[in-house]
């Protein structure tokens, strides 16, 4: 079996995969306080309410956007399931060419939704992660990764206008119905919410039109491919997104692991 770990800044996605085909997944919050040992020990506790046995992990790849979590994780997979998880990063085969001035500086989480996404669909795409930042990939048809846009997801903003205003509430992320508000608690979900949507709608149209314009592809057959657990909340309210893939992250990492086990150690 093989343990697919994306970490994310707001939550750590867990999948337990038999021959590419999943088994059972978690979400846990991301908490760079804790020790290798608590995860190892979180991490047996849900294998045991699975009915999984630690020695059937053959294999663990993990993504990470928090590099202080790196050592905890590699750490509790030598400790828990002697194992020496592949790391996606730089020199790691993902079968996309990374035309960006840094590759580097690409969060390996958009790398690997990048790798799922293009495996799966073969278009032209736009992929969208929302996630604590909402990011925009473009790919092509070929496999090139072009680069993308970087925005403040809905979370981080509704967190900004709580801790840097005055007299404005937390509130909790809902679709309020209308844009003009009775209520404070309903215009900041609207702000938040429509303002989202009408984000993602203006990103999307216009790197559409670059791709068009600058790498001559047809305006028609550009996918939309969204992810992340806020996508079904803007998906709503826009007409850009064509398909939401839940479990585009882990199925990435399934496939890089595919290309790179040849060049595994065995499990001790």
């Amino acid at each position: 079996m093989l343990l697919a770990v994306d970490v994310g800044n707001t939550n750590i996605v867990i999948g337990v995969f038999s021959k590419s085909q999943l088994i059972t997944s978690w979400r846990l919050a991301t908490d760079s306080r804790r020790s290798a040992d608590e995860y190892g020990i979180l991490v047996e506790q849900m294998f045991r309410h699975e009915g999984i046995d630690p020695s059937d992990i053959d294999d663990v790849i993990i993504s990470t956007v928090v590099p202080s979590l790196l050592f905890a994780l590699q750490h509790m997979c030598y400790k828990y399931l002697h194992v020496s998880p592949l790391v996606v990063e730089t020199g790691v085969k993902t079968g996309l060419k990374i035309k960006c001035d840094d590759p580097r500086q690409i969060g390996s989480d958009r790398i690997v939704n990048a790798v799922a996404a293009h495996h799966k669909y073969k278009n032209p795409l736009i992929v969208i992660d929302f996630g604590t930042a909402t990011t925009f990939c473009a790919i092509t048809e070929d496999g090139d990764y072009l680069g993308g846009t970087i925005a403040p997801g809905i979370k981080i903003s509704a967190k900004a206008l709580f801790e840097q205003t005055a007299k404005l509430p937390h509130v909790d992320l809902e679709v309020p119905g209308n844009m003009i508000c009775k209520n404070t608690i309903e215009g900041m979900q609207s702000g938040l919410v429509y303002g989202h949507m009408g984000l993602t709608e203006y990103i999307v149209e216009g790197m559409k039109k670059e791709l068009v314009e600058n790498y001559g592809k047809d305006y028609d057959t550009i996918k939309v491919i969204a992810t992340g657990g806020l996508a079904p909340m803007v998906e709503d309210g826009v007409k850009c997104i064509d398909v939401i893939e839940k479990r585009l992250t882990l199925d990435g990492l399934v496939l890089i692991y595919e290309k790179n086990k040849s060049q595994r150690k065995k499990r001790n």
